[in-house]
């Protein structure tokens, strides 16, 4: 039996579809989070796919919105048997974006709506880095493709350099810190549990 909610394979999407549908109707987290009666932050964790709402937070985030459930998950379940992306359809991501953080997220799957990895290349300019360390559920590998940066994971902190590797525990916190004088571009690929 195929089911109607496959929300962790589709996380990214589906956070850019929420963030999108906000966007469109003028609407602030604030507002969202007072519709809804969830938190601003966790309505951010959401948009930015590092937490995957449950089926009853789905339907308040969509009630806020002003759709049906089924309407903002509609088509998430797809799967084709191959995608593919060719570089110049590559799909910019916001993601954790600030005036501190300035990093560029290139999704390298966009064009497959059911996935349970998903691949991006991010571009860090110097002097860059997330505010703080964060975790979310799944594991991740990171490769680092040129440049270099500093990988902190709970609280120790590695250099990378071009060609250098990662595959860790996501559930820990850790983000990546840019400190050198040029850009840095590093392959990152996250999965979360399947439900």
């Amino acid at each position: 039996m195929r089911r109607a909610y496959n929300i962790p394979m589709n996380l990214v999407e589906l956070a850019e579809r929420i963030r999108a549908l906000r966007i469109d109707q003028r609407l602030t987290l604030e507002e969202v989070a007072s519709r809804t009666g969830l938190t601003r932050s966790w309505l951010s964790k959401v948009e930015n796919f590092r937490v995957t709402p449950s089926l009853p937070a789905l339907a308040e985030i969509a009630r806020a919105l002003g759709i049906t459930t089924s309407k903002l998950v509609e088509g998430l379940d797809e799967k084709p048997a191959l995608t593919i992306v060719r570089s110049h359809e590559r799909k910019v991501v916001e993601r954790d974006q600030s005036p501190e953080n300035t990093s560029v997220y290139q999704s390298l799957a966009h064009r497959r709506k059911s996935r349970s990895m998903d691949p991006f290349l991010i571009t860090i300019p110097p002097g860059i880095a997330r505010e703080e360390s964060l975790a979310h559920v799944g594991e991740e590998f990171l490769l680092v493709q040129s440049g270099q940066v500093d990988f902190e994971y709970d609280n120790d902190r590695i250099e990378l350099q071009a060609g250098d590797s990662l595959y860790f525990d996501a559930s820990v916190p850790h983000r990546l810190i840019n400190a050198y004088k040029t850009a840095a571009v590093v392959l990152c690929v996250f999965q979360s549990p399947q439900a």
